[in-house]
C-alpha cells in the first residue's frame, strides 16, 4: 500500500551562525499531512531558525529536512519554497502590490501561472479566508486582521504541502484574533504554527511541540503539555492570568 510521505521530515537538524553560536543541536521533527502542531519556545530557543530551514533561506552543514518527500537542497529550492508556506508575523513583510489582488496573484504568477487558471487560484485563495470582496482594495486600507488574512492567502495561492505561520495572532484585537482562528481550522491543511500564545495553540493545534536552546523537550498533545506547570517553567512559558484549562 502507497503512504504519503510526512508533509515535513527534519532528522538531527544541526546549524551554526558564523559567529560560532549554535542555534539548533540535532532537532528531529515529523508532521504527517493534515496534522496542526505548534512550535513552542522561549525568545532564542531556534524557533526562527528551524522555520528558516524549512523553505532553504538557511541550509544547515548537517541533518536533513524534506517537505514532501523533497529534500531541502539547492536544486530543489523554487519547488521547495511553493511547498512551504511561510506566513510571516508582519503582513506588512508580503504585502507590497497596489491592490489586494495583485498580491495574492504575485506568488502563484512567479511559478508559472497565467490567465484564467490564475484568476481562478486568486479567487480561491482570497475566498477562503473570506477576503474576496477586496480584491481591488489597496492593503494599505484594510485593518491589520484584513491584512494578517490577505498574506495568509498570497500563500495559499501557491498550494503549499505545509503552512508555516509566525506569530499568528500578534497584534490583533480579540475579533479578529477568533475571525482568524476560524479561518484556519476552515482550511484542512498541514500547518506549523510558531507562537507564544498559549491559548492560540490549544485552539488550533492538538499537537504541540516545545523547542529550547536548539533542542526539542517535549512533543505531545497540546492540552497535556499545557497543564505541566513544572514543564511550563522550566521552558519560560506562561498561560495569561486566569486562563484555566
Amino acid at each position: 500500500m502507497h503512504t504519503a510521505p510526512p508533509s515535513l521530515l527534519v532528522r538531527d537538524l544541526l546549524f551554526a551562525y558564523p559567529d560560532g553560536h549554535q542555534a539548533l543541536h540535532g532537532v528531529d521533527l515529523r508532521i504527517e499531512p493534515g496534522e496542526r502542531v505548534a512550535l513552542l519556545g522561549p525568545n532564542g530557543a531556534g524557533k526562527t531558525t528551524l522555520v528558516l530551514h524549512l523553505n532553504g533561506i538557511l541550509t544547515a552543514g548537517e541533518g536533513g529536512v524534506e517537505v514532501g518527500g523533497l529534500p531541502v537542497e539547492r536544486r530543489n529550492l523554487q519547488e521547495i519554497r511553493r511547498r512551504v508556506g511561510i506566513v510571516f508575523q508582519d503582513p506588512d513583510d508580503q504585502l507590497f502590490m497596489p491592490s489586494v489582488r495583485e498580491d495574492v496573484a504575485f506568488g502563484p504568477a512567479n511559478f508559472g501561472l497565467t490567465g484564467p487558471p490564475l484568476a481562478a487560484r486568486v479567487h480561491e485563495a482570497l475566498d477562503a479566508v473570506g477576503m474576496a470582496g477586496h480584491a481591488d482594495r489597496s492593503p494599505l486600507h484594510l485593518s491589520g486582521g484584513q491584512r494578517r488574512r490577505v498574506a495568509l492567502a498570497t500563500v495559499l495561492a501557491c498550494d503549499p504541502e505545509i503552512l508555516v505561520l509566525d506569530e499568528p495572532s500578534s497584534n490583533l484585537d480579540p475579533v479578529a484574533r477568533r475571525e482568524l482562528a476560524e479561518v484556519l481550522l476552515g482550511l484542512g491543511r498541514t500547518m506549523l504554527m510558531v507562537t507564544h500564545d498559549l491559548p492560540y495553540a490549544l485552539q488550533l493545534c492538538p499537537r504541540s511541540v516545545i523547542l529550547d536552546d536548539g533542542v526539542v523537550v517535549a512533543d505531545g498533545p497540546t492540552e497535556t503539555l499545557l497543564r505541566d506547570k513544572a514543564l511550563l517553567a522550566a521552558h519560560r512559558l506562561e498561560l495569561p492570568y486566569g486562563f484555566t484549562l
